[in-house]
């Protein structure tokens, strides 16, 4: 691991001192803030992010969402890129409160085996993705380094980009998975308080909040071209704190690992097994003000949603910030080629296929885009 990472940079970030400013931010502060966006002598910063999601922010929302539209286009044109995810497996070993995973929920499991890895992804080819996001439960004997090889093989010559979303690794094994046609790595921290993480992570290697922290930097230095990074929005009371610490986290990652693309989540708490209540909801209306505040203080990091969100949502929040948006998607083992009994991790909300999601954004305006890379 390189001395230096993003995520000593996150540690060190003062969000209780930034969070201050959130809860004294007044009107002119958000005026200042807005005067910044788009302007390359005094870019905002963490203390304009934070400006940005006070409550004073939150009466002038409209302002915000005209600012992140303006960026996003200029940044971004009218595009958003369509990903789906491939769920491995459910099965594992660690107990966190929150997921349907979860070592302790009495559910269907199953682990794919990688010919049928290769059919799931034939028929996601067929249905148009040309990036797909292969996901898993933790368990480190039976979704172990040599499977995710064979499975990332196995789909690589399908896809122009493929990324993992699995337990987090070293860096030799993050290379190993590299030199097989991965190219991306996903890791949520779920959450950045780490009195929080303690309390929803009880058991297995998902306990150690550093390790996993660290994880990004470890898959930048094994040369992965992509970066994605999430709190799960519902797990911590004070979703502006939370926030605070998941901007940092990119900032830090886009700087120290300028030739990557660092995209962020916001996933909010869904229904799953295990019945996991949110400590605190995230409305509707901050969840907006968050995404505005992203796209105006960081304008060139990509912005995710999945089918967590109802359609309608999705639909309304694309020309706020958006970049990247999943589709037609499952969310247990298998459901694609074929039906599967399996346990899903959450409920989904946006169920429409992914060529009614790729309509609803050109009706919008917007180019739905199935592929924007290509290895050499």
């Amino acid at each position: 691991m390189p001395a230096e990472t993003a995520a000593a940079d996150v540690v060190a970030t003062d969000v209780a001192a930034l969070w201050r400013l959130a809860a004294a931010a007044s009107d002119a502060d958000v005026d200042r803030a807005l005067g910044r966006a788009g302007n390359s002598r005094g870019r905002p910063g963490l203390a304009d992010f934070a400006v940005l999601l006070s409550e004073a922010a939150a009466a002038r929302v409209e302002d915000l969402a005209q600012v992140a539209h303006r960026i996003t286009l200029a940044r971004f044109g009218a595009t958003v890129r369509l990903f789906s995810p491939l769920y491995l497996s459910n099965e594992c070993v660690s107990t966190c409160t929150y997921c349907g995973f979860s070592a302790g929920n009495d559910i269907a499991r199953r682990t794919l085996t990688v010919a049928e890895v290769e059919a799931e992804a034939a028929e996601l080819f067929r249905r148009g993705f040309r990036h797909i996001l292969l996901v898993s439960g933790e368990h480190a004997r039976i979704v172990n380094r040599d499977y995710l090889v064979d499975c990332v093989r196995a789909v690589a010559p399908r896809f122009a980009q493929v990324s993992i979303e699995v337990q987090v690794w070293d860096t030799d094994t993050y290379r190993r998975l590299l030199a097989v046609g991965c190219d991306g790595v996903t890791v949520y921290q779920e959450a950045y308080d780490p009195v929080t993480y303690a309390a929803v992570h009880l058991k297995g290697k998902k306990r150690n909040y550093a390790w996993r922290l660290a994880a990004p930097d470890r898959a930048a230095e094994a040369g992965m071209r992509r970066l994605a990074i999430g709190a799960l929005l519902g797990l911590h009371p004070d979703w502006r704190s939370e926030a605070i610490t998941l901007a940092a986290h990119a900032q830090a990652l886009s700087r120290r690992w300028w030739r990557c693309e660092v995209s962020v989540a916001l996933p909010r708490l869904r229904p799953a097994a295990g019945g996991y209540q949110a400590v605190e909801p995230v409305g509707d209306a901050a969840f907006v003000q968050l995404l505005c505040a992203l796209r105006i203080v960081l304008p060139d990091l990509g912005i995710s949603l999945s089918t967590r969100e109802p359609a309608a949502l999705r639909d309304a929040l694309v020309p706020l910030g958006v970049t990247i948006m999943s589709a037609g998607s499952h969310t247990e083992p298998g459901g694609y080629a074929s039906e599967s009994a399996a346990e899903p991790q959450f409920a989904i909300s946006d169920t429409r296929s992914p060529l009614e999601v790729a309509a609803a954004l050109r009706a919008a305006g917007y180019d739905p885009v199935w592929k924007d890379w290509q290895r050499a």
